[in-house]
């Protein structure tokens, strides 16, 4: 049973395999498979823009594609960067350059408190799909802590654990994080469903 990781984030990938891969998933990255094409995010949910990147992988493949959709929910900031977490403040901007723009929209706000949120797509080549979503709970830091992870990691406390998910090991933060839950619900669903690429 082979699928195609619809991701090229680097760090996707690694917790993508990590998790997967111990469910006994053969996956192939988009390396390994010689795309690099990048795939318009247009959609206005994490749904959306999961299925788009799955679907256009499947296709190109002819394999089942699993593409994840994920970001940062910030309740004092009306729910952003939400789908544009990836480009906030800027397409151009680096991980920590966007969690020092998060944290100078947070300087005057009184509720910090956030969720990571992750949707999980794999689209078959039938035309089926299945879908997962998996949420973190927690609150923006005033200022950064730890080098583990990417993203916001650093700026993320995590409820409940007292750290943020960039001070997380890898099994740690696969064990709590929005992507670990969403990727485990998604296997469960495969299994249900029989596996197998029809």
């Amino acid at each position: 049973m082979k699928f195609a990781l619809a991701t090229a984030n680097p760090g996707k990938i690694k917790e993508m395999l990590n998790i997967l891969s111990g469910m006994g998933f053969e996956l192939v990255t988009r390396d390994q498979l010689g795309i690099d094409f990048h795939v318009e995010e247009t959609g206005l949910t994490f749904m959306e823009n999961a299925l788009l990147k799955a679907q256009a992988i499947c296709d190109a493949t002819g394999l089942p594609a699993i593409a994840d959709d994920s970001g940062l929910v910030v309740m004092a900031l009306n729910g952003e960067p939400g789908v544009f977490s990836s480009s906030y403040g800027g397409v151009d901007l680096s991980d920590e350059q966007r969690c020092k723009y998060l944290l100078e929209k947070m300087r005057d706000k009184e509720q910090n408190k956030a969720k990571f949120v992750c949707t999980i797509v794999c689209a078959f080549p039938s035309g089926e799909y299945l879908s997962a979503e998996g949420e973190c709970d927690g609150e923006i830091t005033f200022e950064p802590r730890g080098t583990n992870g990417f993203g916001y990691d650093p700026v993320f406390l995590v409820d409940g654990v007292g750290k943020t998910m960039a001070q997380l090991s890898p099994s740690e933060k696969n064990a709590v994080s929005h992507r670990g839950k969403a990727l485990i619900k998604f296997a469960a669903l495969l299994q249900e469903r029989g596996g197998g690429t029809k």
